[in-house]
């Protein structure tokens, strides 16, 4: 094997009250595609922050072709080719796709050469393989077409070593075979990619090595055919676990709600199905099947235009959130970071917001020792990792912000609780405490209707699973029956073998 390009020795970085890293020693080779793993907070944050110039390690040494480096900041990293983009991608909307492409450079000149930008722009995407309208603006760029952009203007600026922070939270299937399809051309370039990523059956494919942390400390680093899941996951936890957690049969309660014929034109047409309490009702679908429509529908977000809703028996219609939540239906989002979440406020004023009269005394005033008591009382329940709850929880773990998502919907003490993609972006060991707690709630009697792409959780979590493409339903099927396979083909729209039980497809 040739000498490191990046080669980072005895790191260490402490902040207050947390040792984030702690001696780790950590090389890059060109051409390799390496993958760091751990759990959220096991300090991959801070050492690709070191790597980019953002922090400052409090011991050791950072040396690039095997001479020291300091990097004092991001501007420094880029000139020494050290590129970063991450989950959510950093494009200007109201810029084209060659001037997102060439907005660091600053040795273009003082006028600019639209002709010349545009065809040494042409000139990257081709290298990529990626087609994009150059003069096309940003804004309209789907997040896969975005992350491409990012990724070219990093090889504008002759990248050497390009880190990529969970670039395939948010893509389709579809659209993560194209990023892996340009990341094998980066490799085969001669550019060293960093890869950080929770889902490690992706990992596994575009990996030539894996390294793990936990709790800022190197565990175990080693080329990609000497480790298994299995052994991942025990590094990253530090014990053997279950990457599912399989729900457990509970007896299922009565009917809590019947939703028949429900439409909303142009988005989805004729959703029909019954939810029980007790019940875990899962729905599947690729990119575009409109499951969180439905679902922001049933919540009064959105609501439908045609349809029938009956809540314990009784037709209701639910045209806002206050209306859901006054039925006893709370719903989580997919998005916790913009919808789910205010970030600048503290751990406590997100769980109490939703319920936030039941902390106010008689003249309006907020009760806040009783905020911060049942704030305390889910942090021990969800066991949310966090200083105090009075930390913002902006600072807080993605992992960790999605339980605080939970917690303020669980103190609405709902009797329908709607997941919307609960465990995307968080951990191994994280992911499994959802699933439990998933288990817990339904065997307390609360219905949940649970939104996922990914296949084998709702698989190992639902009680029946409803499947959509593109707006309709094309079938129900009971946890016995229910395969990958045939799931997938329903979500292909190449069968609708399963139709609703008797009874769930027509109004009572």
């Amino acid at each position: 094997m040739s000498a490191p390009l990046l080669e980072l020795r005895g790191i260490t970085k402490a902040f207050p009250g947390v040792q984030a890293l702690e001696d780790v020693d950590f090389r890059l080779y060109p051409g390799e595609v390496h993958a760091l793993i751990g759990e959220n907070g096991a300090g991959k944050s801070t050492l690709i922050k070191i790597m980019t110039g953002v922090y400052q390690p409090d011991r050791g040494e950072i040396r690039l072709d095997g001479r020291p480096v300091h990097i004092h900041d991001s501007q420094e990293a880029q000139a020494l080719g050290i590129a970063a983009i991450y989950q959510e991608p950093m494009v200007f909307p109201d810029l084209n796709v060659a001037e997102n492409i060439f907005i660091s450079h600053r040795d273009r000149g003082r006028w600019v050469r639209w002709g010349k930008m545009y065809a040494d722009a042409e000139a990257i995407l081709s290298q990529l393989d990626v087609r994009l309208d150059v003069r096309q603006p940003a804004r309209g760029l789907t997040l896969a077409a975005q992350q491409a952009v990012e990724i070219a203007r990093a090889i504008s600026l002759r990248v050497r070593i390009l880190i990529m922070d969970e670039p395939t939270a948010s893509l389709s299937a579809h659209e993560v075979e194209q990023l892996f399809q340009i990341v094998t051309r980066l490799r085969d370039q001669g550019v060293a990619v960093l890869f950080i990523g929770h889902r490690l059956e992706e990992v596994m494919r575009i990996a030539d090595r894996i390294t793990v942390l936990r709790d800022g400390r190197l565990i175990s680093s080693a080329p990609r055919h000497q480790v298994t899941i299995e052994g991942v996951i025990r590094d990253m936890v530090g014990r053997t676990i279950e990457e599912f957690f399989a729900k457990k049969t509970v007896a299922r309660g009565e009917l809590l709600l019947s939703v028949r014929g429900l439409s909303k034109t142009g988005v989805f047409h004729d959703i029909h199905f019954d939810l029980y309490g007790g019940e875990v009702l899962g729905f599947a679908g690729l990119i575009g099947a409109r499951r969180t429509d439905v679902a922001l529908a049933l919540f009064g977000v959105e609501p439908a235009d045609k349809g029938h809703i009956l809540w314990d028996g009784r037709e209701v219609t639910i045209r806002s959130p206050a209306e859901a939540q006054r039925l006893g239906i709370a719903y989580a989002t997919e998005d916790r970071r913009k919808l789910g979440l205010i970030t600048s406020m503290s751990v406590a004023a997100n769980i109490t917001l939703p319920t936030l009269p039941r902390y106010l005394s008689r003249l309006g005033l907020l009760r806040r020792r009783a905020e911060l008591a049942v704030a305390e009382e889910f942090r021990r329940r969800l066991s949310i990792r966090t200083p105090s709850v009075r930390t913002e929880v902006g600072k807080l773990s993605g992992g960790n912000q999605q339980k605080v998502v939970l917690s303020k919907w669980l103190n609405a003490r709902p009797r329908l609780l709607i997941l919307d993609e609960p465990t995307r972006g968080i951990d191994v060991r994280t992911k499994a405490e959802v699933h439990h707690m998933i288990g817990e709630l339904a065997a307390q009697g609360l219905g949940i209707i649970l939104i996922s792409s990914d296949l084998p959780e709702v698989l190992a979590m639902s009680d029946r699973i409803l499947v959509m493409r593109e707006g309709r339903q094309m079938g129900i099927f009971d946890r016995a029956e229910a395969t990958q396979e045939l799931i997938m083909a329903a979500a292909m729209g190449q069968n609708r073998t399963r139709q609703p039980a008797e009874g769930e497809g027509r109004r009572p």
